[in-house]
């Protein structure tokens, strides 16, 4: 018979469940992407990343610094940027081409991240949909300093408005971005980079010249 000093043994701990953060991420990304940050549930991601939300708040703090991180991710993985080194025109095409590829591509989930992400918030989730603006405005803005280089190295007529311009193209790239979401295909987004470009202005006319048209892609 025991003497009752026997000392009680120590429940056994639960061991943490291990993930790849990493992994993990990229899995949230996903979920973002195909559903928006407003209707993404933190247990459609706990679900999704095979995690409790207990881990997830550990790893990754709430939804709101998840959704930054896979934000991050979103960029370095599918951000395009203007090519440097070539004239405004050039970069565009290039630029447009790319996300023509990209938004197409049935390895991920179709469109734009920054343009979708937060297409849809409640009334506390305006600061996400402003960080999202504020992404889109950047590029803009890059798009319309390029043309007024342009502009700066005659390469494009004084008269040129260069932020009306840099809009429209912003409006091309969101016009390709719901495209892609409705089914679009990579050819269908490919005839309308040729169609926007082909509405560049002409290169100015030298004197006693007539303005030439923009070379077609």
């Amino acid at each position: 018979m025991s003497s009752g000093n026997t000392p009680a043994k120590a429940a056994p701990r639960r061991s943490r469940r291990a993930f790849d953060r990493d992994k993990a991420l990229a899995v949230a990304l996903r979920e973002f992407w195909t559903h928006g940050y407003e209707t993404t549930s933190v247990a459609s991601l706990t679900e999704a990343m095979g995690i409790n939300p207990p881990s997830l708040y550990a790893a990754f703090g709430d939804k709101r610094q998840l959704f930054d991180e896979a934000v991050q991710l979103y960029m370095r993985r599918h951000g395009a940027r203007l090519e440097q080194g070539a004239d405004a025109r050039s970069a565009l095409a290039t630029l447009l081409r790319s996300l023509a590829a990209d938004y197409t591509d049935p390895s991920h989930p179709p469109g734009c991240l920054i343009i979708t992400g937060a297409t849809n918030c409640a009334p506390g989730s305006q600061d996400v949909k402003a960080k999202l603006r504020a992404m889109r405005e950047e590029t803009k803005a890059s798009i319309a300093a390029r043309i007024r280089a342009d502009i700066d190295a005659g390469l494009l007529a004084a008269d040129v408005d260069a932020d009306g311009l840099a809009a429209f193209y912003a409006a091309v790239v969101q016009g390709m971005n719901q495209q892609a979401c409705d089914g679009a295909g990579r050819e269908t987004l490919e005839r309308v980079v040729d169609a926007a470009m082909a509405a560049w202005p002409g290169t100015p006319a030298r004197s006693g010249q007539a303005s030439v048209p923009s070379p077609t892609e």
